[in-house]
């Protein structure tokens, strides 16, 4: 995998516009990656430049695992930094007052 220094989150009207570009892909999963491949070629910096030049690019260089930890700390939604399972994952389901008041009993 390439260097990703920074990762540059689009525009909602870009992504649509990604989505729109893609969508014509009859194979669900060929649509997924195609676009997910693009947005990544427009998100991942190193310095002021392009990780990826295009889409094409991503996808070479990128297991599918890669690309969901990216995606995921593009979105925000903290993808793990390491390759560990779970690693700097958070349920937002886990009700610690709950957990306390069950270890009690």
């Amino acid at each position: 995998m390439r260097r990703v220094e920074e990762l540059r989150p689009l525009t909602a009207g870009r992504l649509l516009a990604l989505w729109r570009e893609c969508r014509e892909t009859e194979d669900p999963l060929e649509r997924v990656l195609l676009c997910n491949g693009r947005i990544l070629a427009e998100c991942c910096f190193a310095g002021d430049e392009r990780v990826y030049e295009d889409g094409l690019a991503a996808l070479e260089d990128l297991t599918g695992r890669q690309m969901e930890k990216l995606l995921l700390r593009l979105a925000g939604g903290g993808g793990p930094e390491e390759d560990r399972p779970g690693a700097g994952t958070v349920n937002p389901e886990f009700d610690a007052a709950r957990f306390a008041a069950l270890w009690r009993e």
